[in-house]
């Protein structure tokens, strides 16, 4: 796949390094042409630097590496190059106070489709720091790291889940575009718990198999053990009658007075 990559700072060097050792191609577009160089001479293995709309120009995907606030500004500069290409948003809107800056507007991948209404944009790779996708690759406890994407347009979708992948993570469906703003929101509570207080998101999330409460077999289960319970506390309690003839006791029926 051809990768062109908008932007020379931490998240276009970790995440074009994976794609690079997945054997993909990319070049690196910047404003500033001397840390284009810098970075692709990093990356090494054949990446190229270019200008932003070279790179626009080459990418069958495209990476929006940018702050928010400026990749719309870009995308618009360079809609032409991006017609018909896959633009991916990994950006963030967040500001001060760990406070969302789109809340009341579009999110920044809907300003990124607007700037460039020719791209498909897609969401992805928003939730975590930059040092999360420098891991080779980013697993926890055994198990890769989850990243959802949202877009609108199948195909597009299809190639940011494949760089997903190649990133060592697994890909989940987050459903359209109008969902990105979800997962802005969510970097947004992310970041005031990780940074702001020191808590561990993780941990605000019950297991799947809790997600939704206990499930309709295990309902029924917790039904019936509570019946069974009933019965045997009804016949410990039951009146005490002797049976004739032996002195034991046998349970009476109990009546409602």
């Amino acid at each position: 796949m051809r990768i062109g990559v908008l932007g020379t700072g931490n998240m276009a060097e970790a995440l074009a390094t994976h794609w690079v050792r997945a054997g993909h191609e990319v070049i690196i577009g910047g404003r500033d042409a001397h840390k284009a160089e810098r970075l692709a001479t990093r990356i090494g293995e054949g990446v190229k630097p270019a200008g932003p709309y070279a790179a626009a120009e080459f990418g069958q995907v495209v990476l929006a590496a940018l702050p928010f606030g400026a990749g719309a500004d870009v995308a618009r500069d360079l809609h032409t190059a991006l017609e018909g290409k896959v633009l991916l948003d990994c950006s963030n809107p967040v500001g001060p106070g760990f406070r969302l800056l789109t809340q009341g507007g579009p999110s920044a991948a809907r300003r990124l489709a607007a700037a460039a209404p020719g791209a498909h944009v897609v969401k992805a790779f928003n939730l975590c720091h930059e040092s999360v996708w420098r891991m080779r690759p980013p697993v926890f406890d055994g198990r890769p790291l989850a990243v959802p994407t949202c877009g609108d347009d199948e195909r597009a979708v299809a190639r940011v889940r494949e760089l997903v992948q190649d990133v060592g993570c697994q890909p989940v469906a987050g459903g359209g575009l109008e969902r990105a703003g979800l997962l802005e929101a969510t970097a947004a509570l992310f970041i005031a718990l990780w940074v702001g207080e020191g808590a561990d998101a993780q941990a605000i999330a019950p297991p799947l198999a809790y997600a939704a409460g206990p499930s309709h077999q295990e309902t029924a289960g917790g039904t019936r053990a509570v019946r069974q319970g009933l019965r045997a506390e009804a016949l410990t309690r039951a009146p005490c009658s002797p049976t004739p003839g032996s002195g034991a006791c046998v349970s009476s029926p109990v009546r409602n007075t």
